[in-house]
């Protein structure tokens, strides 16, 4: 196995120079519903002893603008449990420029999150293999991962566990949907609650209602924005051009569920349509004008003005702003989202099961001077005492066990709905959830309680007024009910594509870094053009990305896709 040799006498020298390794759980077991003496979990099978405190460094290529230095109350409670306090370091950006440069100088932080850069430390020898480790002290990380053990091994040639995903929640069921067409709950009133299943219906909702409307509290009307700031323009942009043609979530390739081919997803012909109806909207001027100059202050800042009619976003994409709305008394001007698509030869495939996905997750590097006592750190976090304190919080506080059934307060719950980042802030609930292995929404625990918070019933009780009088108008709960099953679509025997490592000596990186400038360039160009020019142009820019060497870049991601699924369903 790669770098085994070096790695394993690595491991034995460490293993005999730490002199007080122990457990980070608590051995106390219980059957209440917080599974735990300490309201705080439910304990798992280590014994709990004093531990000397330790100080773990973590980098993210993620950004974490609610990092508060372990000094919340879920932090304060992790270190009173285990010993351990994390040093973090979060990109600011949430880039991975700094990536290539620490791999360069060798020197490295305990535990590294690389989103999908974590080929550089593979590659370079800087990630330890993970695999005798967790067999011989994380007994709870093993029943987290459970069936999908086999998804952690690294490649087809080197079966090692470098990585433990964690951006991705294992058993996660996708509970509710969170865009992509949002439009305001005051426009579907005023209109009747219209018939919404096309772009064309969509277009014609924002445009009557603006007729009607061409003023909203003396500012002008907007009928439709987009954030198109940096990234964020794959979500409100570019993506939206798959989703509203039928194709699920594999970043920027669109795979044949057939053929097991990839390519740029934009090179479907049902793409090329999506953007000339963008087109469409910005020569009608039902689209903003701004959309491809502002940044996303402003976007969010009118939102929170109550004159954007509708968004094509993610719900996460603008949580401040419909928060800002809702405190401004404004609530009838959030958004309800609809599963919409170009023409209704397609259905939205936001639910198709990919299983578990694994990919993105967490290294140790040779620079950690106690692997053994860090995997056991992370074992506690998978734990399910673990679990509970990083969802819930401490009994008491942030919740209480009411007949067996955890239950969040009112005044928390307020709290969370309405002014979540200083709530995540001061109480460090959900901060941890995306640095270490967990369990996603809908699973429970051994005392018959979600792990998340994140449950049906919650998401009913939690939707304001004018959700509820949306979703009774159109006959259903829950805005997921809008949404074709899971049930209507194979699994995917990849998981998705977006995360799948690529090697360092691959020219994929490089083609993509090119690909995707030329994107960015081009497909605001696009929308914002004469209609007349709309074919030229979008013949020009596939053309552009073949010259920039798209198609053999997608011949070897189709080798790499092809290989995951023979890795992982061999």
């Amino acid at each position: 196995m790669k770098h085994k040799q070096r790695l394993s006498l690595l491991l034995a020298m460490m293993m005999l120079a730490t002199f007080v390794l122990a457990a980070c759980g608590n051995g106390d077991s219980s059957n209440s519903a917080n599974g735990g003496k300490d309201g705080s979990g439910g304990s798992d099978t280590q014994q709990e002893e004093k531990l000397e405190p330790m100080t773990m460094t973590y980098y993210s290529a993620d950004s974490n603008a609610n990092w508060a230095n372990m000094q919340d109350a879920v932090g304060k409670k992790l270190t009173e449990k285990t010993g351990i306090t994390i040093q973090a370091e979060y990109a600011v950006d949430g880039s991975n420029q700094k990536l290539p440069l620490m791999v360069a100088s060798g020197e490295y932080p305990d535990l590294v999150f690389a989103k999908g850069d974590a080929n550089l430390f593979v590659d370079s020898g800087a990630f330890i293999d993970l695999t005798d480790l967790i067999e011989e002290h994380a007994p709870n990380i093993k029943k987290v991962y459970g069936d999908y053990m086999s998804r952690l091994k690294w490649s087809n040639e080197d079966e090692a566990i470098y990585v433990l995903p964690t951006l991705a929640a294992v058993d996660h069921q996708m509970l509710d949907a969170g865009g992509t067409f949002q439009i305001q709950h005051e426009v579907l009133k005023e209109l009747g609650y219209p018939e919404l299943k096309t772009v064309e219906d969509y277009e014609k909702a924002l445009k009557d209602y603006s007729d009607k409307h061409p003023t909203i509290d003396g500012q002008p009307t907007i009928p439709l924005t987009l954030n198109a700031d940096g990234w964020r323009i794959m979500i409100s942009v570019t993506n939206p051009a798959f989703i509203a043609t039928g194709a699920s979530d594999d970043g920027e390739y669109y795979i044949d569920q057939e053929t097991v081919e990839a390519k740029l997803h934009y090179k479907r012909p049902e793409e090329k349509e999506y953007f000339r109806w963008l087109n469409h909207m910005n020569a009608t001027g039902l689209l903003d004008k701004e959309t491809f100059v502002q940044k996303t202050d402003q976007y969010e800042a009118k939102i929170s003005s109550g004159r954007v009619l509708g968004v094509i976003d993610q719900e996460w994409g603008f949580g401040n702003a419909t928060n800002a709305l809702r405190s401004a008394g404004k609530e009838n001007r959030t958004y309800a989202r609809f599963p919409i698509q170009l023409d209704e030869s397609s259905k939205d495939a936001t639910f198709q099961n990919a299983g578990y996905v694994a990919g993105w997750g967490v290294g140790i590097t040779t620079s950690a001077k106690d692997p053994v006592r860090i995997i056991k750190f992370l074992d506690y976090l998978a734990s399910e005492e673990g679990q509970v304190l990083m969802n819930w919080g401490i009994e008491g506080e942030h919740y209480d066990v009411v007949d067996g059934k955890r239950v969040i307060p009112e005044d928390v719950q307020e709290r969370k709905t309405y002014d979540n980042a200083n709530f995540t802030k001061e109480t460090g609930i959900g901060l941890y959830n995306a640095m270490f292995p967990r369990y996603g929404d809908g699973v429970k625990d051994s005392t018959d309680n979600y792990y998340t918070t994140n449950f049906p019933e919650t998401i009913i009780e939690n939707y304001t007024p004018s959700a509820k009088e949306t979703l009774k108008a159109y006959g259903v709960e829950m805005w997921k009910d809008l949404w074709p099953k899971q049930e209507e679509f194979e699994v995917k025997p990849w998981g998705v594509a977006y995360n799948i490592p690529v090697p360092s000596d691959s020219n994929i990186n490089i083609t993509y870094k090119k690909v995707e400038e030329i994107t960015r360039k081009r497909i605001p160009e696009i929308i914002l053009a004469d209609p007349a020019k709309f074919d030229g142009l979008y013949d020009q820019f596939i053309k552009e990305l073949n010259s920039a060497g798209a198609e053999k870049m997608e011949q070897e991601y189709t080798q790499l896709v092809r290989d995951r699924v023979k890795l992982w369903n061999d």
